[in-house]
């Protein structure tokens, strides 16, 4: 090929690509398209590769998503700033497929296009563009066009704004809820791009026209404009037009509705403040929480904590005390559940004498739940509580509760016990600790489930270094190592493992002469696992002990084992005796 032809090749390709059938080849293409626009260079990349993009016709979705991704990205290839109109037409038409991710995408990309616009492009262009797609034929011209008015309107003369008001208004009362779907989610967006005179009655008439439509999948994105239009307006402008607004919401006949006014109510009560939020949104939060609905009771008792720290405490122990009693005894454990979850936080809001007379019996309800989830949820937040009524009272009313989940059948909540069992140890102190819970934490090491007695090791070695290892020593290194001798191998090498965990925090002399013999001992069992796993526990005894102790008891153990008829014996037999040369010359 001449080299006056060489700049034709690439576009040739792209050409010969995007008509491939093979979509593998047309989607590499449509990836490689800033390269392509590097080597035709600015003006051939306006002049052919754009308006080539325009009117490729591609019906494979995948395909016009990648397209309308780069083509976000593409303003240096086109020749900067003042030439970025030319990208809009391909956008354009993406704007108007059935296919909902490329449409987005393709709005995404004109907004971060129009972002970057200059004023006068933006009026001559990019407005333009958002008065075609509004006016589109087809509803998914229309649901774009929503997209781009927070981009449009800044820069829009005065006419031009007032038009784009009035056409905004209109999309809100379109035929199809598809585009009523879209011009509500967009309106925060819109919004706050409206000057405050025009956003009091234009934007607010819209608004109420949103909250009042038939379809509850419009009226349901109606409740996050709220709390969007909240901070954008006066307070008492709020408490005028947002407070009612939600107080219906909080009664619509669609649980849907009625769902999100519970999930965004914390939202809602900082847009509108702290009094019209005792006076108006606590009877409104009252009913949520009593709601037929399983789910909006959910979101409503996932809610309940930081709603009662807006009021103050005699408010929350009013109001919103009765219905959280209620909801600890819900017919659906996923109630309960999302109520454990953040119970416990309500103990600092309401202080010490509330939380001792009214949520100590709901706390021990929710721990004696048959469903471990629920269960789960109250263990893993007894911190607030003890922060709140002291250790003397949480061991009283709770501990007994929490020794029988130590033996809860479910073994996700006996490993959630266990996990809190070091911090419990620190609350409770070393003489409360061996009275009640000591027994326990040796319990786990022979549990069924292999996660239980991995947690189990790991507990003692916390403990050890909660309390000391003289402390250890007394409570917890005589009965480990009773256990090396049970019948189950499984067992024993639970032990193996307690012992390479306690070696560090027990320190060489212990190590030596209590730790040490017993896995030399060991060493001679008659199943493999447990003579590989002595081997590894060797080694990582080799850092903690004496060199003499390495040379005269560590290192025959190994050179025995090397010689073990089992291959993963020898194996890491032989990775340990590596270990402790290696020390031994850097030594």
């Amino acid at each position: 090929m001449s080299m006056v032809d060489e700049p034709l090749y690439p576009i040739a390709v792209l050409i010969d690509e995007l008509k491939n059938d093979d979509i593998q080849l047309r989607l590499n293409s449509i990836r490689r398209l800033s390269t392509i626009a590097r080597a035709l260079g600015e003006e051939r990349t306006r002049k052919e590769l754009i308006p080539f993009l325009s009117e490729n016709n591609d019906d494979d979705d995948e395909v016009l998503l990648a397209m309308a991704e780069e083509l976000g990205v593409f303003i240096p290839y086109v020749g900067g700033v003042e030439h970025a109109h030319v990208l809009l037409p391909p956008l354009e038409t993406l704007c108007t497929v059935e296919e909902t991710c490329v449409r987005d995408k393709a709005v995404e990309s004109l907004c971060r296009i129009g972002s970057q616009m200059r004023e006068s492009d933006l009026v001559d262009w990019f407005i333009p563009l958002v008065k075609r797609l509004a006016a589109g034929e087809w509803f998914t011209a229309r649901v774009s066009a929503c997209g781009l008015f927070h981009i449009a309107y800044p820069s829009a003369p005065e006419m031009l704004k007032t038009e784009l008001r009035s056409i905004y208004s209109q999309l809100c009362q379109d035929d199809m809820p598809m585009v009523r779907r879209s011009a509500a989610t967009n309106l925060g967006k819109f919004a706050a791009t409206v000057e405050p005179a025009h956003l009091k009655v234009d934007i607010m008439s819209i608004f109420e026209d949103l909250t009042q439509d038939d379809q509850d999948s419009v009226r349901l994105l109606a409740v996050e404009g709220c709390a969007a239009l909240g901070k954008l307006l006066e307070p008492q402008d709020c408490v005028a037009h947002i407070l009612p607004v939600i107080v219906n919401f909080s009664q619509d006949k669609s649980w849907r509705v009625r769902y999100m006014v519970a999930n965004q109510l914390y939202e809602l009560c900082e847009a509108v403040g702290p009094e019209p939020t005792r006076t108006d949104l606590v009877p409104a939060y009252v009913r949520l929480l009593r709601d037929n609905e399983a789910e909006v009771r959910i979101a409503a008792a996932g809610k309940v904590t930081k709603f009662c720290r807006i009021l103050n405490p005699e408010l929350a122990i009013q109001h919103i005390l009765p219905c959280v009693k209620d909801l600890s005894s819900d017919s659906s454990q996923h109630v309960r559940s999302a109520l454990a979850s953040v119970i416990m936080g309500m103990a600092p809001v309401l202080g010490k004498d509330a939380t001792i007379e009214q949520l100590l019996p709901i706390f021990l309800s929710l721990l004696k739940d048959e469903f471990p989830d629920v269960r789960l949820n109250i263990i893993s937040k007894l911190d607030q509580v003890n922060q709140v009524i002291g250790i003397d009272l949480l061991s009283q009313s709770l501990l007994p509760a929490i020794v029988e989940l130590a033996e809860d059948r479910h073994w996700r909540v006996r490993l959630a016990i266990i996990e809190y069992i070091p911090l419990l140890a620190s609350q409770l102190g070393v003489g409360f600790f061996d009275d009640k819970l000591g027994a326990l934490c040796m319990q786990w090491l022979q549990d069924k489930v292999y996660s239980i007695r991995d947690a189990a090791a790991n507990n003692l070695k916390r403990l050890a270094e909660e309390f000391g290892p003289d402390w250890a020593m007394q409570h917890i290194i005589p009965q480990v190592l009773d256990m090396i001798n049970n019948p189950h191998y499984l067992y024993r090498m639970t032990i193996l493992r307690a012992i390479s965990l306690l070696a560090p925090v027990m320190g060489p002399e212990i190590t030596c002469s209590k730790l040490l013999p017993v896995v030399v001992t060991v060493s001679k069992d008659r199943v493999a696992n447990i003579k590989f796993n002595v081997a590894k526990v060797l080694q990582s005894l080799i850092p903690i002990v004496d060199q003499s102790v390495v040379e005269t008891t560590i290192r025959p153990c190994l050179v025995e084992l090397t010689e073990d008829p089992d291959v993963d014996v020898r194996y890491f037999a032989n990775q340990a005796l590596q270990a402790t040369d290696h020390v031994m010359m850097s030594s």
